[in-house]
């Protein structure tokens, strides 16, 4: 168990939930619909990865949604801050050493196709790692090549449209696009990334879908569109407008991730 699971385990006392989360910007409001809460703040935890980005509250919070046991990560340390798309592997670490079986990752995302618009949430049925990074890069055992043909699993996928069902909520599904950052992508990328096959675009959860899959976990992942790409309207992109989209988005996510966490 690494030192982060370990301190983990005695600060949630001796919890084991089996369904973890992170949480992408402006996702946090999550949290509040959990009972019996234990926060456990990044930075009171020593190796834990401390994001810098506004709007990632940067905690652990043990609880229960649903009626479901869970553990949520609100926040996440990004490639562009630490230039190490591996800076969550002792996180996701952590998880597999406490238990955890399903990780469900969402974000904030920038769409690329014209019938997703903002606020609208996008369940991921594959992702493009554009950025070219991978997490395992020095990895020095066999187990370095993950297969990802099914990366994010059928079976969450459809208990997650399910949920939407129940709760009334429309999702859309399609490819996520990983693009570095920090900076938004131009016009001609998101033409490009619409051409390759792309749905939505942004900067995060591809190297946490390749670390969960390398520590035997299953994956489903969501994003919470909060603007167009580059181009597509004739408004600059900002991350004020990331912040303030993002809460839209994110209340319809939740109420879905409320009913389907059950059926995980």
């Amino acid at each position: 168990m690494n030192k982060i699971a370990a301190t983990l385990a005695e600060r949630i006392e001796g919890r084991h939930p089996k369904i973890a989360l992170i949480l992408g910007s402006g996702l946090g409001s999550l949290v509040e619909s959990l009972s019996h809460a234990i926060r456990v703040p990044y930075g009171e935890i020593e190796g834990m990865p401390v994001s810098g980005v506004s709007g990632h509250a940067g905690e652990f919070v043990s609880g229960s949604l649903g009626g479901v046991p869970v553990l949520v990560l609100s926040g996440r340390v990004h490639y562009y801050e630490a230039g190490d798309p591996s800076v969550m592997r002792p996180a996701i670490e952590a998880l597999r050493d406490l238990g955890v079986e399903t990780l469900c990752l969402t974000n904030s995302a920038g769409s690329v196709n014209p019938t997703m618009a903002p606020g609208s949430v996008m369940l991921i049925s594959d992702h493009i790692a554009f950025s070219g990074k991978n997490p395992l890069i020095g990895e020095p055992s066999d187990s370095r090549f993950v297969g990802m043909t099914a990366a994010y699993d059928r079976g969450l996928r459809i208990a997650m449209r399910e949920a939407a069902r129940e709760v009334g909520v429309e999702v859309a599904e399609g490819v996520y696009m990983w693009f570095s950052g920090p900076s938004f992508e131009t016009p001609a990328e998101i033409r490009m990334a619409r051409t390759l096959g792309a749905d939505a675009v942004g900067m995060s959860t591809v190297p946490e879908t390749i670390l969960a899959r390398f520590y035997g976990m299953k994956v489903v992942g969501a994003s919470v569109i909060t603007n167009f790409g580059a181009g597509m309207t004739g408004a600059e992109l900002s991350h004020e407008e990331t912040k303030t989209m993002a809460p839209l988005g994110g209340q319809k996510l939740a109420r879905v991730l409320g009913a389907a966490v059950s059926r995980f």
